[in-house]
């Protein structure tokens, strides 16, 4: 159980202003790394070390385990802010990150396992179904490959996604939690985008996971998670996967900010060797330049309305429709390809310097465009699902 020492108290945790200050202190170091860590394909320790440091992955966290238990909108206001530098600092931020709040889920002896001794223990996680699962006496056996676990190797313990086939009934979809000492991190990142994600696969052989250290999929959905027993504030009420698919197209947003802002950077400078015509005085440019911020500040809007609305439903003791929860989801899927589309429309009017990969933009055109082949950034599914209900059609997709 978490003990007094570990509970930190409202005047300990940092403004929403000033996490987003440290944020943007690192961004000079972030860019000046970003070579290095692309090359490496994972991020350098001192990056990781300073997020720890300026306490970004405890802004989900439950104050009882030395967390600062914000409000979702904080910590995506930071994620933006880092992407601007880069991606791949975000993505790992938005999804080690926002583990933390599915932790806050499980059962508190899960919680004490992790956070007890070390309230700065990160926990990485691939939630693919892939995993073989046996029922025995006390819990489950677990094997398996995972990929894409983003961050793994700065992380003492993952959470794994599997089904569990009952004799009689649908498959139940549980997260597994398990140890370092429990699974093998296997190096095989190699993309084109968001390259110092790290994300590579998780080998289990044969583990045994207790009860306790799982999280049903329908506890998540209907909000009825061991966890809110002990966290029973506001923010761990919200249905968990609204607080994930946003953990995972945020970072866009940023993405497209710093495309835009090195757009800008070249923009001032630059003169066409063909034309003569300088990109400050092209149309095309300049009315690129405007759409693009204009479609930055509206997705930001959409995103803070929508918790804004999720957590003010939650402190005054309400419920979210189903048709609040697709919308919300769906919009969030959406962003993905949003951003990949706006700085594709940027990159042809730098000309052919543009796709060099020394170019101050080329990085975010990749990240953005990688970022979008997530399944929780393919909105195709959740969009029938939204509007089939529209039209009177039982939902598709349940994970909202």
């Amino acid at each position: 159980m978490a003990t007094a020492a570990a509970h930190v108290l409202d005047d300990q945790i940092p403004s929403r202003e000033e996490l987003v200050r440290r944020a943007r202190a690192m961004l000079p170091a972030l860019k000046a790394r970003q070579s290095e860590a692309y090359a490496a394909r994972r991020l350098p320790a001192e990056t990781m070390r300073e997020m720890i440091d300026a306490g970004f992955f405890r802004i989900l966290q439950p104050k009882r385990y030395g967390g600062y238990e914000m409000d979702p909108q904080v910590f995506f206001d930071v994620q933006m802010t880092v992407a601007e530098a880069c991606m791949s600092t975000a993505w790992v931020l938005g999804v080690v990150g926002c583990h933390p709040y599915q932790l806050a889920l499980f059962d508190d002896r899960a919680q004490a396992e992790v956070w007890g001794d070390n309230p700065d223990t990160l926990v990485s996680s691939s939630y693919q179904p892939v995993g073989k699962v046996e029922v025995v006496e006390g819990g489950f056996r677990l094997s398996g490959r995972w990929g894409f676990s983003s961050g793994s190797e700065y992380c003492d313990w993952v959470l794994l996604g599997s089904l569990i086939f009952p004799e009689s009934g649908p498959p139940e979809m549980r997260t597994f939690l398990l140890p370092r000492k429990d699974y093998k991190i296997v190096d095989n990142w190699h993309t084109f985008g968001l390259q110092a994600t790290g994300s590579q696969d998780i080998v289990v052989e044969n583990a045994f996971i207790p009860e306790y250290r799982t999280h049903k999929a329908t506890d998540g959905f209907n909000c009825t998670n061991p966890g809110q027993a002990v966290n029973t504030g506001p923010l761990y009420k919200l249905p968990w996967a609204q607080v994930f698919v946003r953990s995972v197209s945020t970072g866009c947003i940023g993405g497209v900010q710093g495309a835009l802002n090195a757009f800008v950077d070249i923009g001032k400078k630059r003169v066409s060797t063909n034309t003569g015509k300088a990109t400050r005085q092209d149309g095309n440019a300049i009315q690129a330049a405007a759409r693009t911020q204009s479609a930055i500040d509206e997705m930001k809007a959409v995103l803070y309305r929508n918790f804004d609305e999720m957590m003010d439903t939650m402190r005054s003791g309400g419920e979210l429709t189903l048709e609040q929860r697709i919308r919300y989801r769906y919009q969030s899927s959406q962003v993905g390809r949003r951003c990949a589309d706006l700085i594709d429309d940027l990159m042809p009017l730098l000309g052919g310097r543009a796709i060099y990969t020394d170019s101050p933009i080329i990085r975010y055109w990749l990240d953005t465009n990688a970022a979008r082949a997530h399944v929780a950034n393919d909105p195709n599914l959740i969009g029938a699902s939204l509007g089939g209900m529209y039209m009177g059609e039982q939902p598709q997709d349940t994970f909202v």
